[in-house]
């Protein structure tokens, strides 16, 4: 019926939300510079919401999940970090028999160009031009390829037990 598959789609998008929450601002959270930033592995479930639902509820897990993070720990990214938990949900596609085809397995890559230059953007609105492009374009490709390889790897497993169909 199409109400349980509104109620499972609900039910994993505040799931999901919960989980990039807790693995953004406590589990792999690890501070870096002096303006609040930090790495993480919270994408890789935002990754996996935008492979398992469509992207209305892909993008209000991220943008719920990420928001309510940097509340808790850096509110000054809050803003920034909505948005580009949105965006990032957008090289993805819910559509498909498994989390890993051909599309997914490249919108990792994309989605750490978006973040990266989003938060670059974000950097420069809080803190001038004299952002460091550099230590920004460093640490969030450590975290976009972090949560690539756990994307990847949840997603084989996921793929595997055959969730995808739970999902629809």
């Amino acid at each position: 019926m199409k109400t349980d598959r509104k109620i499972r789609q609900l039910t994993l998008t505040g799931l999901l939300a919960a989980l990039i929450t807790l693995f953004t601002a406590y589990i792999v959270h690890i501070p870096v510079g002096v303006g609040g930033g930090y790495v993480h592995l919270g994408d890789s479930f935002i990754y996996l919401g935008a492979a398992l639902l469509p992207w209305p509820y892909a993008m209000a897990a991220g943008a719920i999940g990420g928001g309510l993070a940097d509340l808790l720990t850096a509110p000054m990214w809050a803003p920034a970090t909505i948005i580009i938990k949105i965006l990032i949900v957008i090289p993805f596609t819910s559509k498909g028999s498994g989390i890993l085809n051909k599309r997914n397995l490249l919108a990792p890559l994309i989605a750490m160009v978006i973040s990266i230059a989003g938060y670059y953007a974000a950097e420069v609105i809080l803190y001038g031009k004299e952002a460091a492009f550099l230590v920004s374009v460093t640490t969030n490709t450590i975290q976009g390829i972090g949560s690539a390889a756990v994307f990847y790897i949840f997603g084989a497993a996921l793929d595997k037990a055959g969730i995808k169909k739970l999902c629809k």
